[in-house]
């Protein structure tokens, strides 16, 4: 099984390479607001000065990643995500068989954003997956409150324990076994025999290793290595490129490929996988990560489904 990395820009690589009706599943975490990721505000993230992004404290002396601030971003910004989601929708509809699933990262705030969009192109929602996670989002203090102790107790919103993957499919005609037969999508691949996928996904953090594996594979010097601000775990991304491929045949499309957690996962299971990435430096990180993160040891591939993956090999990939 083989994965092909393009360094582009996904809306024309898609148009331009790929034949409609070509992928069996989509698993991606794009650009939220958007504009954390052109070129301007990436610039801004790797100086350490902010635009877009927060950069946080160090806590305990541990540097923290960067946050995007998704409440700085104004009605034409809005008005930008809209339509930037509406585009993907209509090509995704365009090039994913019928069947196929969309898996995608979202926010709390912005998620009616990507629904809105995907209804429009005429894509089906099925379902929310609901990743726990912890994060530092939310649950501040109001600003200035030090200066107003009566409002010690208060928070301007919730602390976010949870972040949202909605769930679209591409609809198809006929009975869903017809599609399989045809297609290969329509479906989720089930746990295991007693077990369905579920739309509860308790993965938690990014490992620390994993983190490293990308913060080396920064194509940069010593003092400019950093990880992906966005890095998914492993684990997570197996269980939804698992899920994706109920045939587990077919091809994973990740339009936004950071430093390749998507392909990786694809990769480790066996499965063919096609990345596409703007920038260069976090194509070169994937380039680089792939391989590594691939070799990384989750639950999701001691399955009895995957028993034909040979552990020993150097991608965990190996057909017996």
């Amino acid at each position: 099984m083989s994965y092909d990395l393009i360094n582009g820009n996904s809306f024309e690589v898609l148009e331009e390479e790929f034949p409609d009706n070509h992928f069996h599943a989509v698993v991606t975490d794009p650009p939220y607001g958007v504009i954390e990721f052109t070129e301007q505000n990436v610039e801004k993230m790797r100086d350490g000065v902010g635009g877009v992004w927060r950069i946080p404290p160090e806590l305990d002396g541990n540097e923290r990643k960067p946050l995007p601030r998704f409440t700085v971003l104004d009605e034409s910004d809005k008005e930008m995500l809209q339509e930037f989601f509406h585009k993907l929708g209509n090509v995704l509809e365009s090039k994913l068989r019928p069947g196929g699933h969309v898996f995608i990262a979202s926010t709390q705030l912005l998620m009616h954003y990507v629904s809105n969009g995907f209804d429009d192109a005429g894509l089906e929602r099925r379902d929310v997956l609901v990743r726990e996670t912890k994060t530092l989002r939310g649950g501040d203090r109001p600003k200035g409150a030090h200066d107003h102790p009566e409002f010690k107790d208060v928070s301007s919103m919730p602390r976010v324990y949870w972040e949202p993957w909605l769930l679209y499919r591409k609809p198809f005609d006929g009975k869903l076994t017809e599609n399989l037969e045809e297609w290969q999508t329509g479906g989720l691949r089930r746990e295991s025999d007693d077990r369905p996928f579920t739309d509860l996904l308790e993965d938690g953090k990014t490992p620390k290793a994993e983190t490293e594996i990308v913060r080396n594979s920064h194509p940069g010097d010593e003092d400019e290595k950093e990880a992906h601000p966005n890095l998914k775990p492993q684990y997570l991304m197996r269980e939804l490129c698992h899920a994706a491929l109920p045939l587990q045949e077919g091809t994973i499309l990740d339009p936004f490929m950071g430093s390749g957690a998507t392909i990786a996962a694809a990769h480790a299971l066996g499965y063919d996988a096609v990345g596409i990435e703007l920038d260069g430096t976090f194509y070169q990180m994937a380039e680089n990560a792939i391989p590594q993160l691939a070799d990384v040891d989750t639950p999701v591939e001691d399955r009895p489904d995957f028993d034909h993956i040979d552990k020993d090999s150097a991608s965990l990939a190996d057909f017996s």
